[in-house]
């Protein structure tokens, strides 16, 4: 097999550095900021790796701008303690709030912000009560739709909360709270409705699918 040139490889890296350069981040784009606002959106704990591809940047770099986060968070460089923090999870990094603020947030939605909830998040309420411990992923191929605010209202409500996540594929399993007993008036998950009476048994045929 014949061996690649000097100039045939020059081109090859120069190849994956625009590759990585356009799909990364523009130069006068601080790193710790495109961090930032990834980590305001997603939902799911994200992987150095993962990161580091999004920005375009080092996993080196990327490493250091999210020590610097943290820190930045935390209140280390003289400014405030913010009321979240960066938390490594799973084998990758989210925001959450702090535990000492928990209670406050819990309150605020249970009282400032009483609307009902949608038919999708009930209808994801019941998939996971039914199915817990279950994965978003699961949630949405048994739904057939993206579940991922639906997801964030149930866990702002506290209806819902973070079981385990995975330590191969990095999934976040749900389970329901005391607090939707509490707000379903029973005592235990058991006292449920059986939902396979309600399920069509084909005694009567299918309609066709279309």
């Amino acid at each position: 097999m014949a061996s690649s040139t000097p100039t045939e490889e020059s081109a090859a890296v120069s190849a994956v550095t625009a590759d990585r350069e356009a799909r990364g981040i523009p130069d006068h784009v601080e790193v710790t900021r495109a961090l930032e606002a990834i980590f305001m959106v997603v939902d799911e704990p994200q992987s150095v790796v993962g990161l580091a591809s999004a920005v375009g940047r080092p996993v080196k770099e990327v490493r250091a701008a999210i020590a610097e986060l943290v820190a930045d968070f935390d209140g280390e460089n003289g400014g405030p303690q913010r009321g979240f923090e960066l938390r490594e999870v799973g084998g990758g990094w989210r925001i959450y709030v702090r535990s000492d603020l928990d209670e406050v947030v819990r309150d605020f939605v249970h009282t400032q912000n009483p609307s009902k909830l949608s038919q999708a998040a009930l209808e994801t309420l019941a998939v996971i009560a039914y199915k817990q411990p279950i994965s978003r992923g699961a949630i949405a191929s048994i739904r057939a739709v993206n579940v991922d605010s639906v997801v964030r209202t149930l866990l702002g409500r506290g209806l819902i909360t973070e079981a385990f996540t995975d330590s191969e594929t990095g999934a976040i399993h749900y389970e329901t709270t005391d607090l939707l007993l509490v707000q379903l008036g029973i005592n235990t998950l058991d006292e449920l409705p059986k939902i396979s009476p309600l399920l069509d048994d084909g005694s009567e045929g299918f309609d066709d699918v279309r």
